[in-house]
Order: C-alpha cells, then structure tokens, then sequence
C-alpha cells in the first residue's frame, strides 16, 4: 500500500505545478544548470588578459550552483568588446567579461566609439591591480630612465589601449620621447616585435604580466626596466622612478593620476545591463570564491600569473571616482593626446 498523502504535501504539490506551468522563473541557485557561461576577453591571444581569462575559466564553474560550463572568446578590441557587452551580450547572467581597463577613460579620447556606459555595466571585480613598466630591448641604447628623455624610443602600441595612450601621456606631461608605432593586437604581438627589431620596446605593460608572458626577458637581462607607472610604486621593482615623479605642476599630476586610477581596476570583469540582481550577486560571490581557491592559484602560481582580487565593490568606487571627474582635469587629459612633439 502506498505511502498517504497530506494534505498540505498536496496543496504544494499543486502549488508548484501551478507555478511551472505560469512559467515561473527558476530560483537563482538552479539557473545555471545544464548551460554554458561565455567569457569574452576584450584582447588578443596571448597576452595577460587572455592567459588570466583561460585560467579563470578552467576554474571559475565550481563556484557558480550549477557548474555551468565556462568559455573563452576573444574580442580584440577594447572598445568592440565594451559596446558588444552593454548593447548586444545576453543580459541572463550567461555573459560575463574581462574587459581591458582603458574602458574605463575611452570616453574622453574616443567618445565617437564609446556605445556603452560605465554606469551601467554590472562591475563583478577585478582579477588584480597592476603596475605598468616601460622595457627597451638589450641590445638599443636605453639603459637608464634618463635615456626616455634624452632619445626617441620606438615602441609598440594598441590602438586606444595602454600601449599606445600611456607614452603619448607621458610625452605631453612628463617630456618623453616616445614614438609609437600601433597596430598591434595584443602585448604578446608588441613582444614579438620587440624580439624581431620592429619596436625598440614597449611603454605601457603590466609587471605581472611581463612575468608572466616572458619571464626569460628578465632572467637573461633581455630588456631594460626604466620606468613603471601607477598610483603606487611596485616594491619587487625597487627604487625604479615611478612617471608621477616628474610631474611639475599640480595639474598635470591630477590628469596623470586619473590615468593611473584605472590601473586599480587592472583586470576589470563585468556583466551586461539588466542582468538581475541575484545573478549578480552569486556572480560577485563566485569571484570572491574564486582568489580564494587553493587548485586555482596553485595553478596560478605554475604559470606565473599574479591574482589580487579586487571585489566588485571596490571597483564600483572606481567606476565612481572616474565619472566624477572633475571637467577640467577631463579636458587636459584629452589635450594630453594631442600629437607628439617634434
């Protein structure tokens, strides 16, 4: 004889029969089973951000209820990458990217090309902060930080990305004599350059992706370090001269720190609009989950790749500090881009 049914056992029951056939939404914790999470990098392959999306989402699953498949596409270009996110990404909480950090200024160099709103954007954290160093190949005659104001050093750039927009800020702000050669895709194509004569070096790049994506440059003294560049200085990079010291007015500072603020959000991962509040939430948390994650960052650490986790609320007073930018100082950082001095 079977089992008796109660009565309040049967109103639940039809309660939530009636519930599915309304087509109800899925409670959070189960909207993840059975599907896939796209992961778009807003960069080339090869370079910091690719290798430390390829790593995030070989992990990332475990984290989210439902262990949804994670995977990388690549966006190469900053700005296609943002506008795709705010305008045409599946806003459930299936999108999610890590996009590259310039996104955060771009609307005062390219407002023409900027579609998205950074207010917008549903900012999940970031992978790290990071510190920028300028390299020249051994082998040029850059050997001191002197040396950037005293000669023309050819580098590689990436249009409208730290590569290319960094020494242009430093040329107009600090006296630098950097022309930029742009067209490349990523920093790992920028290093190729380097290794074939076409560049001389490179202005802008992350510490820890350098020792990340050619370690052996630094263990064979294949470049030169002779600048780094953000809010705070690298202690791994001693008394190396940080670009902030050779400011000489309060006004140029500002514009240069505002720069460097995006720095803070080195590794920015976001979530288009719309996406609902819960799903952000368990995203953010499955992040915060993941830089604590010991098969992780014993994976990190065998490819050399740096996590500092930057929660998304840390990021939300980027993102805050960056729109309350002052018009003034707005406008001399895009005066700063103004061509290179003959």
């Amino acid at each position: 004889m079977g089992k008796r049914t109660t009565p309040s056992y049967r109103s639940f029951a039809i309660a939530t029969t009636l519930l599915l056939a309304l087509g109800a939404p899925a409670p959070a914790n189960d909207f993840y089973a059975g599907k896939q999470i796209v992961f778009i990098v807003g960069a080339g392959v090869g370079g910091g951000y690719d290798l430390q999306a390829r790593l995030t989402a070989r992990h990332l699953g475990r984290h989210i209820p439902g262990h949804p498949a994670v995977i990388v596409q690549n966006v190469p270009s900053r700005l296609a990458a943002a506008n795709m996110m705010f305008g045409a990404a599946m806003s459930d909480g299936t999108t999610i990217a890590l996009l590259q950090r310039g996104v955060l200024l771009a609307k005062l160099i390219y407002p023409s090309g900027v579609q998205y709103d950074i207010n917008k954007f549903h900012w999940l954290g970031s992978l790290n902060s990071e510190v920028a160093v300028t390299l020249a190949w051994h082998t040029t005659p850059f050997k001191t930080t002197k040396d950037l104001f005293d000669k023309e050093l050819i580098v590689g750039g990436i249009t409208g990305v730290d590569p290319e927009t960094t020494p242009k800020l430093y040329n107009s702000l600090i006296g630098t004599k950097f022309k930029v050669v742009t067209g490349y895709n990523s920093t790992a194509q920028i290093a190729l350059a380097m290794e074939r004569g076409e560049v001389r070096g490179i202005a802008d790049w992350s510490w820890s992706s350098v020792k990340a994506v050619r370690p052996q440059w630094l263990r064979d003294k294949q470049v030169n370090v002779l600048l780094q560049g953000a809010l705070k200085n690298e202690p791994e990079l001693g008394d190396l001269p940080n670009a902030l010291d050779f400011i000489q007015n309060d006004a140029d500072r500002k514009v240069l720190e505002l720069h460097f603020t995006q720095k803070t959000a080195a590794r920015p991962l976001v979530a288009p609009p719309n996406v609902p509040a819960e799903r952000v939430a368990l995203l953010r948390k499955a992040f915060e989950e993941l830089a604590s994650d010991k098969e992780f960052l014993a994976e990190a650490e065998k490819l050399k790749i740096e996590i500092d986790f930057v929660p998304g609320t840390e990021i939300d007073k980027v993102v805050a500090k960056v729109s309350a930018t002052p018009s003034d100082v707005a406008e001399r950082y895009v005066r700063a881009f103004a061509p290179d001095p003959k």
